[in-house]
């Protein structure tokens, strides 16, 4: 979330943000309000302050009148300390209260977006970073969808899934689930090449972790909840990985911080419709490696594109063709300052499916968290977090069967076949 400290001495930058990201003059009126609960908190701390300095003196003269055989003066000033505590008692539970009404607001307003985010209003006005400069794959009329070379190679089967489980819930066998496997290794490994720590965190998470990452209270009704335990499905490695670092004091000297993790990620995903959500375009349930870094606020930006650079060689080396979206202001998650996606080309659908999103979140998240790091003068300031997906594989499932389909079978990219042992689905 926001600081009180940007809200107040960045007013005019926040509010633009705001605007930028499509708030009404009724929505910004909340900013307003987060200043005046932050004045009247101030002025309870001042009040308390002073009364607590008022008990400590006269506590002090309580002392001396009693060693000086002067109880009646002392008992008098101890009834004087009994109301003082009672009255400061109040002005505790109200700073109290100020405080989770302060949290409260701050908890519904998004991060302020970063000046080269372009305005807009849908993903509609997404601007082209980098768009693919060669051709994209030529199929011919035979061509399938990749849902229909998942049941003709039996990779993929969507109707016994759905019939475990539910829909959105794909079950993969025999070379679709080597194929899978292989996927996380390579991302893994290359994760690791470039000196990611990999972490296997949990799959669920208490309520304080997912709101420590702004899934709650932003994005509560796409996870999956488990209310007897009173816990959530992770939506994405994000946000076990990045409570790693909860309430933690570091160093200057151990950024960059750089970790990756495989895991599921669980989405209810609700609201689109068609070809869509068919296949692997829109599932519940998804394998996704994700990379984290804490970053020193002064290099979070170049870190954003070292993180862009290792996704897009991660595409390079699979060779689908991709191209990336500077995400707009009506697109851009609450969370994030500055996003960049990556698509892969689906050739038989004819049509861009996103991999990958890759954020630099600023402050939003670790004020939340609590992540500070101390400066040279041993100052304890915020760092910066981002993750990305390297990748998501639904998606890159789906585009490498449609567009590496041939009449011989499903051909495998050379970098996958010491993961996967074969170099062609049959």
């Amino acid at each position: 979330m926001l600081t009180i400290q940007a809200i107040k001495v960045e007013k005019e930058r926040v509010i633009k943000g705001l605007v930028k990201r499509g708030w009404s003059d009724e929505q910004l009126k909340i900013v307003g309000k987060v200043i005046e609960l932050d004045d009247a908190r101030r002025r309870t701390q001042t009040e308390l302050d002073q009364l607590l300095s008022e008990i400590n003196s006269i506590s002090k003269e309580i002392g001396s009148l009693f060693k000086s055989g002067k109880a009646d003066e002392a008992n008098a000033l101890k009834r004087k300390v009994a109301d003082i505590k009672a009255t400061s008692g109040e002005l505790e539970t109200r700073q109290k209260d100020l405080k989770r009404e302060i949290e409260s607001q701050l908890l519904n307003i998004p991060n302020v977006p970063h000046e080269s985010v372009p305005k807009g209003s849908s993903e509609d006005d997404n601007e082209v970073y980098q768009s693919w400069s060669g051709d994209l794959p030529q199929l011919d009329a035979s061509a399938q969808p990749h849902w229909d070379l998942a049941r003709k190679y039996n990779l993929i089967d969507f109707e016994l899934g759905t019939k475990i489980t539910g829909s959105g819930f794909p079950l993969y066998r025999g070379q679709g689930a080597r194929l899978q496997r292989a996927l996380i290794g390579f991302f893994l490994d290359e994760a690791a090449a470039a000196g990611y720590e990999e972490i296997i965190p949990p799959l669920l998470v208490n309520e304080s972790t997912a709101r420590a990452t702004g899934q709650l209270p932003d994005k509560e009704g796409q996870m999956y909840y488990m209310e007897k335990d009173d816990l959530y499905l992770i939506p994405t490695a994000e946000v076990p990985v990045t409570n790693i670092y909860r309430d933690v004091i570091i160093s200057e000297n151990d950024f960059p911080i750089k970790l990756t993790g495989h895991t599921p990620c669980f989405r209810r995903e609700a609201g689109s419709y068609g070809s869509d959500v068919k296949g692997l375009n829109r599932v519940h349930q998804f394998d996704k490696i994700e990379i984290v870094q804490i970053a020193h606020p002064d290099k979070s930006y170049e870190v954003l594109m070292e993180m862009i650079a290792h996704v897009e060689g991660l595409l390079k080396k699979l060779e689908l063709p991709y191209r990336i979206l500077r995400l707009c202001s009506g697109d851009l998650g609450f969370t994030s300052a500055l996003t960049y996606d990556f698509e892969v080309y689906s050739a038989a659908q004819k049509k861009w499916l996103e991999v990958s999103s890759v954020s630099n979140f600023e402050t939003f998240q670790s004020n939340r968290l609590k992540l500070r790091y101390k400066d040279g003068q041993g100052k304890k300031r915020l760092a910066h977090t981002l993750n990305g997906s390297a990748l998501a594989l639904a998606r890159i499932v789906a585009s490498l069967l449609e567009n590496n389909q041939t009449p011989e079978g499903i051909k495998i990219p050379e970098v996958l076949t010491s993961y996967t042992r074969f170099d062609l689905i049959k």
